[in-house]
């Protein structure tokens, strides 16, 4: 399908080492923020608390933060949690005052925020085990209710982070070589070099504005490096079509070739992608905004880099007809003594 088809081929690698020096500008810029800001961790790397509360009725997401929040706990995150009368509040670690003494806060203000009071009662559990549970009583109605906590500590929260930069090499590796065995060894080194360039720049917004960095911006950042790769197979496989249609075209006109090609495939495929995230960006609330916002950035600068950054990298590594063609086979004469003979 096309809705956009272009006659001529636009000349993108004769500006691409302008765009490749803007590129490198940028990436070093991100490597700068990341060195000197560094990433705002959420307490899924950092550790705190994780707390399940469920409500008698919807609950009120924007109330509940608003009311954690006037607590002055720090930065807390509230969604809902299986259904839209559960949530799950997590917290960061509190300086100097026991985490028992957060959540008993934590409970007591969203009662108080349902005009109920909290008391305690007595649970047996079904092992026999007799346990004291807090409790918010509005008259004879229990607005909400603790379900449970979970204390998250730093070690956890570290091995998280190591977990997710080992994912995240994973998937590199992975990537190279998928592109080795497919293309040619060039092609996965400049794959990996523009794929890490957009990586490095989703961190780079991150640390510069310093957003949250959750697991849910941890799994956009590996979307963008499957979703960026793609790209750059689409062009890759076109140039290796190019290359054997068009035998009298040099490298710089085959690739410019290529990739007009697959302009109008870029533009319907990144477009409909882009609108479905920016609706998440605007309408997905505070638990979606660092999921949208990774991913927009990640599918802008995947275009670009598929296009400005892997296309010339490659041309610059001396990718060639050869590399990507094989040479016909040479036709022997029957009658010569000396065919099929092993020199």
């Amino acid at each position: 399908m096309e809705f956009f088809r272009f006659r001529r081929d636009i000349p993108f690698m004769r500006h691409a080492l302008v765009f490749n020096i803007i590129s490198a500008v940028t990436f070093l810029a991100a490597v700068f923020f990341l060195a000197t800001r560094g990433l705002h961790f959420s307490i899924e790397f950092t550790g705190g608390i994780n707390m399940q509360a469920s409500y008698a009725q919807t609950a009120d997401v924007e109330k509940i933060r608003a009311t954690v929040e006037k607590l002055n706990f720090g930065e807390v995150q509230v969604q809902n949690f299986g259904s839209s009368r559960d949530v799950i509040i997590r917290l960061p670690v509190a300086k100097g005052i026991k985490q028992t003494e957060v959540v008993a806060s934590v409970f007591d203000g969203l009662c108080k925020a349902e005009g109920g009071g909290v008391s305690t009662r007595e649970v047996t559990s079904p092992k026999g085990e007799v346990t004291s549970r807090p409790v918010c009583s509005a008259g004879t109605l229990e607005p909400v209710t603790q379900q449970s906590v979970e204390f998250v500590g730093p070690q956890v929260g570290r091995e998280l982070a190591v977990d997710g930069a080992k994912a995240l090499a994973f998937v590199v590796i992975g990537i190279m070589i998928y592109l080795a065995i497919r293309f040619e060894w060039k092609f996965a080194v400049a794959a990996i070099i523009a794929n890490l360039h957009d990586v490095i720049i989703i961190l780079g917004f991150f640390a510069f504005f310093q957003w949250e960095f959750n697991l849910t911006v941890l799994a956009a950042v590996l979307a963008v490096l499957g979703y960026s790769v793609n790209e750059s197979v689409v062009i890759f496989d076109r140039i290796r079509e190019a290359f054997r249609r068009f035998r009298k075209m040099n490298t710089h006109e085959v690739i410019d070739h290529a990739i007009t090609s697959t302009m109008s495939r870029t533009i319907i495929t990144h477009g409909c992608t882009q609108m479905m995230v920016l609706s998440m960006l605007i309408f997905g609330g505070p638990t979606l905004h660092g999921f949208a916002i990774a991913l927009t950035i990640g599918i802008l600068f995947g275009i670009y880099s598929s296009v400005f950054v892997a296309a010339a990298i490659a041309m610059w590594l001396g990718v060639k007809r050869e590399d990507l063609v094989k040479a016909a086979p040479k036709e022997t004469d029957p009658d010569d003594p000396n065919a099929g003979a092993v020199v």
